[in-house]
């Protein structure tokens, strides 16, 4: 497939985070633990990531692009650069927040509402699709995903996409099949078929493969499952955190962890942007009052899970209710 020239200022592989920024246009100003990773990568096999992912990207430089990585802008920012702009320079009370499609038609409606970005929500997708969490055929998810995609692609928003752990595909395939949808990024749990945590410096090793077969393509979001398979151990946490960032992951995101993990992790070293889950439950006010304080935290972005979906399922079965 065609690929576009990648940007002169290419992806710190092997790190996790871009180059510290002092400040944006937005006048936000980076917060003292969002500076660069350096610092933090072990020498392990996964920091050879790196150059691998450079000779990637310099094959790419010649050939077009026909995937949403590419610059659909007209010589203006590639949709993967603005995407993992959105992560740098924040003030600690401003996380990003991306809303969760599920569909193309709950994507339009969260553009319409304004949001900059969205990250597609593997168990809303499941759902929308009629599947359990984790059991969509590969083939419906990167469908799914292309759907999405186009319908928010001409408003010039970039999307994310929820791909479960993978689906056991090679990375190089895995990598392929996700540009194809027109996807800038993913989510990818470090949790297998059971339920089981996957051996951390074997899943850092595959995140550094899809590093060096991606390049800067990508918005690698790496999911640390260990709260949510019952190891509230918040050591267990960052060192799976810190082999990811070393492997490239641009993000981690400790699902299912505790507010007060945050600035534990922060303090052990994790300096890459942070995901977290937050709930959607409850009057907007409060939801942003929760936003903020999971920022102070520590926190980079939020996102929901399903948690959009079960809210607007919710509400439309109270409205069915009230038409009987």
């Amino acid at each position: 497939m065609a690929r576009t020239p990648d940007s002169a200022e290419s992806h710190p592989t092997g790190r996790g985070t871009a180059r510290p920024m002092n400040s944006t246009a937005h006048g936000r100003v980076e917060p003292t633990w969002g500076g660069d990773a350096t610092d933090n990568a072990h020498p392990t096999p996964q920091a050879n990531a790196a150059n691998a992912a450079n000779a990637a990207n310099a094959a790419n430089a010649a050939e077009d692009d026909t995937t949403g990585a590419g610059n659909a802008n007209g010589g203006g920012p590639r949709p993967v650069d603005a995407f993992r702009a959105l992560h740098h320079g924040r003030s600690p009370d401003d996380p990003l927040v991306l809303p969760g499609p599920w569909d193309a038609a709950s994507a339009r409606a969260f553009v319409a509402a304004g949001f900059p970005a969205l990250a597609t929500p593997g168990a809303g997708v499941a759902a929308s699709l009629g599947y359990e969490d984790g059991r969509t055929p590969p083939a419906e998810m990167f469908a799914a995903v292309a759907r999405i995609v186009r319908a928010v692609r001409p408003l010039g928003v970039p999307v994310s996409a929820d791909i479960d752990d993978g689906y056991g595909l090679p990375a190089a395939e895995l990598v392929e099949r996700l540009l194809e949808t027109g996807a800038i990024g993913c989510n990818l749990d470090d949790s297998g078929p059971g339920k089981v945590l996957k051996d951390p410096r074997r899943h850092a090793d595959w995140l550094a493969e899809i590093r060096a077969s991606a390049g800067d393509r990508l918005f690698l979001n790496a999911r640390v499952d260990t709260f949510v398979r019952g190891v509230p151990d918040v050591a267990a946490a960052i060192e799976r955190a810190l082999l990811y960032e070393a492997a490239g992951a641009d993000c981690v995101y400790p699902i299912g962890a505790p507010p007060a993990a945050l600035p534990v992790m922060r303090a052990g070293g994790v300096k890459g942007p942070v995901n977290m889950v937050a709930s959607a439950a409850g009057p907007a006010d409060v939801l942003r009052n929760g936003f903020r304080e999971l920022g102070e935290l520590g926190a980079t972005r939020i996102t929901f899970g399903p948690g959009l979906l079960l809210r607007t399922t919710t509400a439309l079965t109270d409205l069915g209710r009230s038409l009987l």
